[in-house]
C-alpha cells in the first residue's frame, strides 16, 4: 500500500478518494507509478530560479485558488517539472518562443510590468492589482520591451493558463473534486452514454441529500 496523504473530494463528490483505487482493480503497476511520482513531487524548484518558482506560485494562486481545507496542490512545481523535463506540447503560435523560453521570458516581462505600476515585484502585490496585471496580460494591453516578441495574450493563454490548469487537474486531489477516476488503465469504462456511470465512478451529490452518494463513493474502487 502507498504511503502518501490520501486526498479528500469536494462537497460534489462526498466521500470520494481517488486513492481507494490503489490496490483496486481499476489501476494497473504502471498506472499506479506514475502516480506514485506526481504525488512525491515537492514544492521546489528544479527549472526555474526560487524567484520565479514564487511568481508562478502567486499566479498559480490567482488562477487556480486552492481551499485551505486540505493540504494544497503544488502547482508551481508541476510546471516546474514539466518544463525541467522537457515535456512540451509539440506546437507553437507564431512568435511563441519554445516553452521554457516563453515563460522565462514572460515572467521576466510580468516582473518588469509590476515594478513599472507598482515599483515591486509581482509576488508582494496584492491579490486585487496581480489580478489587474494578469487581466491586462490576457487582453494583450502588456507591452514592455521585455516581452520582445511573444504577445502578453499569447503567454497568457497559451502558457499561464494552460499550463497552470492541466498541472492543477494532472493531480489527484483534484480529480477527486471533480469525481474523475484517474487513467481509464487498465480496466477502462463501459456505460458511455451521457449521464450514465460504471460502479467503480464517482457518484455526484444530490442537490437536497448527499447521504446516497456518499455511501456509494465510499464504495468506489
Amino acid at each position: 500500500m502507498h504511503d502518501f496523504k490520501r486526498s479528500s473530494g469536494g462537497d460534489k463528490y462526498p466521500g470520494y478518494d481517488v486513492l481507494s483505487k490503489w490496490s483496486g482493480p481499476s489501476w494497473n503497476e504502471k498506472t499506479r507509478e506514475v502516480i506514485r511520482r506526481r504525488l512525491a513531487i515537492a514544492p521546489e524548484p528544479r527549472f526555474f530560479t526560487a524567484e520565479e518558482f514564487e511568481t508562478v506560485s502567486a499566479i498559480a494562486a490567482r488562477i487556480v485558488p486552492q481551499p485551505s481545507t486540505r493540504p494544497p496542490i503544488p502547482v508551481a512545481a508541476l510546471v516546474d517539472r514539466k518544463l525541467d523535463e522537457g515535456v512540451m506540447d509539440g506546437y507553437r503560435v507564431p512568435g511563441m518562443p519554445r516553452d521554457a523560453e516563453a515563460w522565462r521570458t514572460g515572467l521576466r516581462a510580468l516582473e518588469a510590468e509590476a515594478q513599472s505600476a507598482y515599483q515591486t515585484r509581482f509576488a508582494a502585490l496584492s491579490g486585487e492589482r496581480q489580478d489587474t496585471l494578469l487581466h491586462r496580460a490576457e487582453a494583450g494591453e502588456l507591452n514592455a520591451p521585455e516581452w520582445g516578441t511573444l504577445s502578453s495574450k499569447d503567454f497568457f493563454k497559451k502558457r499561464l493558463a494552460r499550463d497552470i490548469v492541466l498541472a492543477y487537474y494532472a493531480h489527484p486531489t483534484a480529480w477527486s473534486e471533480i469525481g474523475f477516476g484517474g487513467p481509464a488503465s487498465p480496466r477502462g469504462y463501459v456505460r458511455l452514454d451521457f449521464n450514465e456511470r460504471d460502479p467503480w465512478e464517482a457518484a455526484e451529490a444530490d442537490s437536497d441529500d448527499d447521504a446516497a452518494a456518499c455511501w456509494r463513493n465510499r464504495h468506489v474502487r
